[in-house]
């Protein structure tokens, strides 16, 4: 990017609203997994037409342009990698519109997902998506990723409420996708194709979401367990009998680096935790509450189970829960976190894989997560400094995937592909599949200047005739 692209920007979106100075680079340069990429310029436009302008300059110059949200993403998802220009999103923050009647929002990406769903709140009405982040995430960023989160068991995932979307193609074109009703299928499903896509295909510029009326109680259970594979084991079991909103999931591990943090203390012996919440109408969680601690105490493998018994104790709870990825930095300076997916029935049997890695490796790695749709984090502990570390760590990360296919799961559930698990990708996905995919990159973007260098493994250079 030379000096008169940088110009041209700051006649789009104002003088103040583009940088290029080193130390302010620095801060739109690295993302959740700590790696860092600095670009040649950061811009922050306003509206939906400063982007159409911005990305007509970069299709027409060209320059790699690589929306970005709160830079929460743990798979390098934002990273410019390519250099370009960054485009921050958190000026359009607007809550445009929250309609009770027909239960729907608009929003602009930028609104952290905390404050939708408080906006909501306020007219009797609720956003389930909840990663753990949702104090300072974006829907930009939630949608781009698919983001997930605790409630995904009994409400599913960002994808879920996304009626319709706005979006801006790499040459600049303003396209609209879905609708703001219940039902409809007119052409093709542009809004699912670009929800997960991770900023590869489209820069989202206004969401429409789909509202639920408020659960009127929560109740919030712990279940101490003696062991990993007894906690996931009882995963299933809980959840043919039981609707929980939640099920989460901390391994020995994960409960040692947050005690500090958890309202009451718990036996020594206990081997993992699950966290459940009921919700619902007022006169049926007690019930639901009943019902559920009844069943649990005719489970094997239970220590101790008990209910919060105010709102200050649960929040207690889920405080220590949202606590563990930062804690985990206690164990070792470094992580790989790893969003891997099995049916419910194989958890135990990928807690007992991590185990056996962590031992036979001589690797740091522990687990937690949302047992109940069996999205477990496996973190991955170690010092990049020590090149053995390093490599013993990768060994672990290839055999940790390996085996979560075998047991008919999948490499990303909330975090996406992004940066890290591209090089995985052809495990997962077939050959003819991965270059449908590809032809649809190309497709939306045949100069490939949006968030370039993601989600696709790269592709052998081709062979030279001689």
């Amino acid at each position: 990017m030379n000096q008169h692209t940088i110009d041209r920007l700051r006649e789009i979106v104002g003088q103040e609203h583009v940088t290029t100075l080193p130390e302010e680079l620095a801060c739109y340069s690295y993302d959740g997994t700590c790696q860092e990429y600095p670009p040649a310029a950061v811009a922050f436009p306003c509206s939906t037409e400063e982007i159409c302008r911005i990305m007509e300059l970069a299709s027409a110059t060209p320059f790699p342009v690589v929306p970005r949200g709160a830079g929460t993403g743990m798979t390098g998802g934002a990273l410019p990698v390519a250099g370009g220009l960054v485009m921050v999103m958190s000026r359009l923050n607007r809550i445009l519109e929250i309609d009770p009647d027909n239960q729907v929002g608009v929003v602009e990406p930028g609104v952290i997902t905390g404050d939708l769903r408080s906006e909501a709140g306020k007219h009797g009405l609720y956003y389930p998506p909840d990663p753990a982040s949702l104090k300072f995430c974006t829907m930009g960023g939630n949608v781009a990723e698919c983001a997930g989160g605790p409630s995904a068991v009994k409400y599913g995932v960002t994808r879920d409420y996304i009626l319709g979307l706005e979006a801006v193609l790499p040459d600049g074109r303003l396209i609209h996708t879905g609708v703001r009703t219940a039902k409809g299928v007119v052409g093709y499903d542009l809004t699912r194709l670009l929800v997960g896509s991770e900023g590869t295909l489209a820069i989202i510029t206004k969401i429409t979401v789909k509202l639920l009326p408020a659960p009127e109680a929560r109740s919030t259970l712990l279940v101490l367990c003696t062991g990993m594979v007894e906690a996931t084991s009882l995963v299933a079991r809980i959840l043919a009998h039981h609707t929980p909103c939640t099920l989460e999931y901390m391994d020995h591990t994960a409960l040692a680096i947050v005690r500090d943090k958890l309202p009451f203390p718990f036996p020594e012996k206990a081997g993992a935790l699950l966290l459940l919440e009921l919700d619902g109408q007022k006169d049926t969680v007690p019930l639901a509450t009943r019902q559920l601690t009844e069943f649990l105490q005719t489970q094997p493998g239970i220590i101790q189970s008990r209910t919060a018994q105010n709102e200050a104790e649960a929040e207690q709870l889920w405080a220590a829960r949202r606590a563990i990825s930062p804690a985990a930095f206690s164990l070792k300076p470094h992580k790989m976190s790893e969003d891997v997916v099995v049916p419910r029935t194989k958890l135990p049997e990928l807690v007992s894989c991590t185990e056996r890695l962590s031992k036979e490796l001589g690797v740091v790695i522990f687990t937690f997560g949302h047992a109940g749709d069996g999205n477990i984090h496996v973190n991955i502990m170690l010092d990049k400094n020590d090149p053995q570390e390093v490599q013993q760590a990768n060994t672990a990360k290839q055999l940790l995937f390996e085996e979560v296919l075998r047991l008919g799961g999948t490499l990303s559930g909330e975090h996406g592909v992004g940066l890290t698990k591209a090089p995985y990708l052809d495990m997962e996905i077939d050959p003819p599949t991965l270059a449908l995919m590809r032809q649809i990159k190309k497709l939306f973007d045949p100069l490939n200047i949006l968030n370039p260098g993601k989600i696709f493994p790269p592709q052998p250079a081709p062979e030279k005739n001689i």
